[in-house]
């Protein structure tokens, strides 16, 4: 097996020029990315006690990758990894961004947006943002700008952070939705929006009770889905275009629409499930209305793996695996906490009902949909992605990533992936420490007990303080993540290593970016 270190100016791998597509046949392209959906909450990834006809559908039409995975365990840094092509190291983005961050993104990158944007389609984002708006503090009375129009989006709708936190309201373009100029934001003061269970931050920003009132959260997915589908109908039948839906679902709160309670095995995690199952059944079904189904390229995937919040943790208990038989959870380092769903469809492309154990992470995005419209990456931006178009069709001999780093929420636990180990250089999974059942953050090593899995160096939910400093997993023989083989394979530790001191060093100096736990 080759280690190999992708410098800072990461190498494309280049494709015959007579793969690319033609210019007058740009396919549209439907990026599906959801909230904290784990790799176990599909049926066609193996779920049993909820169902998705739409999204397994989707699966049965295209191509599933058991290997891919998100740039980060977290929300913003793997959203910034996804927009950008390059690791959320480089920004020093660890953690969620919150109410009073800037934008993430330098406006003078290169995004999957503004690439698109460039080859002469029309782009929309339609969902999450959570990357920050302005230059400084956003100014929620007034313009939200820079954001997402000034990364290459012409049109941009939805929430702008998350459904659990401030502010609960939507935003349009530039502005929050409904805000009455005579009541605006005041921080420091109690919010009107709804009082939910594991959503927080009343008191963070409040005022803008009408904005506020427009937020009802059992409406969220059919709000999202109407202005995806009047955006959709909207689009000249002869040119390309681009949707980034950016779901909130299965982000908790779990608040479904109440024609969807109740109806999976599982509570009402999987009730959640069930309602984005039928988000991305209207899609499809709005694409076939207007004769665009078949020349759309459709992608779903997910920020990052299952959380084990008290919703989840109910959902365990009644047999569901968020994250299938994967070891760890959101935020973490273990391979729960960012190996994600991965779907392509793409009639005439991408060989149906097909399944593909490729290493591709979230980054290669942006270089695969250079290829796909012929469009050419300046060097200096999208330096971690790699083109994997040859995967997606399934046309590739080899495989064409050997190395991918992962991002968690804290530094000291930075993956090195291979295309078989996984390489951590530090104790338990670096994420969320919640120690207790019942514990919203419940994560890590304390985990164990309660999931019923096994692993070489815990015992009774606690970390050996005896063992190994790092952690070395074959996941060719041990998907589970089981036995910790970093004490007795010294070679591979040492190469995997220095790939991780390689990275490290390009993480800026200062203090780190988003909310680390």
């Amino acid at each position: 097996m080759r280690y190999l270190f992708y410098a800072a100016t990461l190498f494309l791998l280049a494709i015959p020029s007579a793969t690319a597509v033609a210019t007058d046949q740009l396919p549209n392209i439907v990026l599906i990315n959801v909230d904290d959906l784990g790799y176990g909450d599909l049926g066609c990834y193996g779920a049993t006690k909820l169902q998705t006809p739409n999204i397994d559908a989707l699966a049965g039409e295209g191509r599933r990758f058991t290997d891919a995975h998100s740039a980060s365990a977290v929300c913003s840094p793997s959203r910034y990894g996804l927009m950008t092509g390059e690791y959320p190291l480089r920004r020093n983005l660890w953690g969620p961004l919150g109410v009073r961050e800037p934008l993430a993104i330098d406006v003078e990158q290169t995004t999957i947006a503004s690439l698109l944007s460039d080859a002469g389609y029309s782009t929309a984002l339609i969902g999450k943002w959570h990357l920050g708006f302005g230059t400084g503090e956003p100014d929620w009375n007034g313009e939200l700008k820079p954001g997402p129009l000034e990364v290459g989006f012409d049109y941009y709708f939805g929430l702008p952070c998350v459904n659990s936190g401030p502010p609960h309201v939507y935003v349009e373009n530039h502005h929050v939705v409904g805000l009455d100029p005579g009541d605006p934001f005041k921080y420091g003061t109690a919010s009107v929006t709804q009082r939910i269970p594991e959503k927080s931050g009343y008191n963070a920003i409040g005022g803008a009770e009408r904005a506020h009132r427009l937020f009802v959260d059992e409406l969220i997915g059919t709000t999202l889905t109407r202005k995806a589908i009047d955006w959709l109908e909207q689009q000249e039948p002869a040119e390309p275009f681009f949707l980034y839906f950016a779901t909130s679902h299965i982000h908790h709160p779990f608040t479904p629409a109440r024609r969807f309670e109740g109806t999976s095995e599982c509570g009402r995690y999987g009730d959640f499930v069930h309602e984005l199952d039928w988000m991305v059944g209207q899609l499809m079904t709005t694409l076939e209305r207007i004769g665009r189904k078949e020349d759309t390229i459709v992608i779903l995937t997910s920020d990052n793996g299952g959380m084990f919040n008290v919703t989840g943790q109910q959902a365990w208990e009644a047999g569901h695996r968020m994250n299938g038989v994967l070891l760890g959870f959101k935020f973490g380092a273990w391979e729960g906490g960012h190996r994600v769903p991965l779907i392509v469809r793409w009639p005439g492309r991408v060989p149906g009902g097909t399944e593909s154990n490729a290493l591709i992470g979230h980054t290669d995005l942006l270089a695969t949909f250079a290829a796909i419209t012929g469009g050419q990456l300046n060097p200096a931006h999208g330096r971690d992605s790699i083109n994997q178009l040859a995967a997606l069709t399934g046309s590739a001999d080899e495989a064409l990533r050997d190395t991918l780093i992962i991002s968690p929420n804290q530094r000291s636990h930075l993956v090195v992936r291979t295309s078989g180990l996984a390489y951590i250089a530090a104790k338990d999974s670096g994420g969320f420490k919640g120690k207790n059942p019942g514990d919203h953050l419940f994560a890590g090593a304390a985990t164990l007990p309660f999931t019923g899995r096994t692993h070489s160096d815990i015992v009774d939910g606690v970390w050996n303080s005896e063992a190994a400093s790092g952690q070395l997993y074959d996941l060719n023989v041990d998907p589970l993540q089981s036995t910790n083989l970093y004490s007795t394979r010294p070679e591979p530790v040492e190469q995997l290593e220095q790939i991780r001191l390689q990275y490290e060093e390009l993480i800026p100096a200062g203090k780190p970016l988003g909310w680390i736990n």
